[in-house]
């Protein structure tokens, strides 16, 4: 582990204040072998594991989720926490990084506001992409247009 245990500490704190309880533990175990690069300042700005990106660490303090972070809160997390939900109709358009719009979420996390960081899964709880949010989840319920997710990532052809 390529990172202090005081600093994964406080990773796992901001993670779970940013996606909910748990989440800092899904996202790095004490048991996974990290890779946490830092910023000339010393600050952390990546942490990967084997697998790929778990997620950056912003100037705001927040947490950019790569699709590794999406997969491991998806397998973490009971729905729909962090989670918009998407059918088959938009699944291959999500899948290839394609932005998710309103008139096409089934499902979302009741505490999703506008910029957060979500995951977008289809029906079947399948990982599709990691993005950020650009309306809250009522907004999202209600709407038949704009956009509902900034895809970041998309999950490519399964």
């Amino acid at each position: 582990m390529n990172g202090t245990d005081d600093e994964l500490a406080r990773l796992r704190t901001v993670a779970d204040y940013q996606f909910g309880a748990g989440a800092g533990a899904a996202l790095f175990p004490h048991d996974d072998t990290l890779d946490v690069s830092h910023s000339t300042g010393g600050r952390p700005r990546q942490v990967r594991a084997g697998a790929g990106r778990i997620v950056s660490y912003g100037v705001d303090g927040r947490f950019t989720l790569g699709l590794e972070g999406g997969r491991r809160l998806v397998a973490a997390l009971p729905a729909p926490a962090a989670r918009v939900v998407v059918g088959s109709e938009s699944e291959p358009f999500v899948r290839d990084g394609k932005n998710v719009f309103a008139k096409f979420v089934r499902d979302v996390d009741d505490d999703v506001r506008p910029h957060d960081e979500v995951t977008v899964v289809h029906a079947d709880g399948d990982l599709l992409a990691v993005g950020r949010a650009e309306l809250a989840a009522d907004a999202m319920a209600d709407f038949e247009t704009g956009m509902a997710v900034k895809v970041r990532a998309g999950a490519g052809s399964a």
